[in-house]
C-alpha cells in the first residue's frame, strides 16, 4: 500500500484506461453515511470535495441511486473551467454526465440539475415504470428503459459503455454500490472514513453484500482526522476492456 499526499490528487485518482467503475463512499467511524442532518455533507471536509472534484474532473459518469438524488439535491453537473482543456486533450465530453438508477422515476424534477447540466442526466428505469412516469421523466432527462422489470448491474453498465461512458463513478447509494459489487463489476472501492461518531443506524449495515469480494489496498492519505482509502478489487491491476 502507498501512503500519499492529499495535495497529490491528480497522480493518487488517474484514470485507468478503458472501463473503470469506481465506487465513492463516505461514512462516519459508525458507518453512517450521512450526519444528523440526513445528509453527507455535514460529515465531508474541503479535502473530501476535493477528492469527489478531483474524481469527477475527467470522469465520464456519475451514477447515483434515486434515493441519493432525494436526498442529496445534486446540482447541476458542469465542469470547472479549469478542467475544460484537460477534458478535451483526453478525448471526453464537456462534462460528466448524472446518470440516476430509479425503479419508480419518483424523483425531483423541478431540481436545476435537470435543466442547467451541461449534459442532460440520464435516468435508468426497469421496464415494470408506470407509462405515466416514463413520459413525465422523458420531459426532463434522457430516459433509458430497460428490457428487463429489473435493472442489472451488467445491463446498467452495458448501457453505459455503448454510449462511450468508460470512466464511471459510483457515488451511492448503498443499494447500488451493493448490486455493483454483487455483480463484481466494481474495480475500485475509495472510501473516505470522516473522525465523528454519529449514533445512528446505518445503512451499510443494513444491507451487507451477501457473499465475500476480495479488495486490495493501493493508497492511504489523511487530512485533519480524515482517512482517504483507495482499494482496488483482488486480482486486476488494469481497466476492463
Amino acid at each position: 500500500m502507498q501512503d500519499c499526499n492529499v495535495g497529490d490528487l491528480e497522480a493518487v485518482y488517474a484514470w485507468p484506461e478503458g472501463r473503470w467503475v469506481r465506487a465513492m463512499m463516505l461514512h462516519s467511524l459508525d458507518g453512517a453515511a450521512a450526519g444528523p442532518d440526513g445528509r453527507s455533507g455535514s460529515i465531508s471536509s474541503p479535502a473530501d470535495r476535493r477528492v469527489l472534484a478531483e474524481v469527477r474532473r475527467l470522469a465520464d459518469a456519475v451514477v447515483i441511486g434515486a434515493e441519493t438524488m432525494r436526498v442529496e439535491r445534486y446540482s447541476p453537473m458542469r465542469a470547472k473551467p479549469e478542467a475544460a482543456e484537460a477534458r478535451a486533450a483526453a478525448g471526453l465530453a464537456v462534462s460528466p454526465v448524472l446518470v440516476i438508477v430509479s425503479e419508480s422515476l419518483d424523483l425531483p424534477w423541478d431540481e436545476p440539475v435537470f435543466t442547467e447540466s451541461a449534459i442532460t442526466p440520464i435516468v435508468i428505469c426497469g421496464s415494470g415504470a408506470d407509462h405515466r412516469a416514463r413520459r413525465r421523466a422523458s420531459e426532463h432527462a434522457d430516459l433509458v428503459v430497460m428490457d428487463g422489470p429489473e435493472i442489472t448491474a451488467s445491463a446498467l453498465l452495458d448501457v453505459l459503455t455503448a454510449r462511450g461512458l468508460r470512466r464511471i463513478v459510483c457515488e451511492g447509494g448503498w443499494r447500488l454500490l451493493r448490486m455493483l459489487i454483487e455483480a463484481d463489476a466494481v474495480d475500485e472501492l475509495d472510501f473516505t472514513i470522516a473522525p465523528w461518531l454519529i449514533g445512528r443506524p446505518s445503512e451499510s449495515v443494513a444491507l451487507p453484500v451477501p457473499a465475500p469480494h476480495r479488495f486490495i489496498p493501493v493508497s492511504m492519505m489523511m487530512d485533519k482526522g480524515f482517512a482517504f482509502m483507495r482499494y482496488r478489487r483482488a486480482g486486476t491491476g488494469a481497466a476492463r476492456p
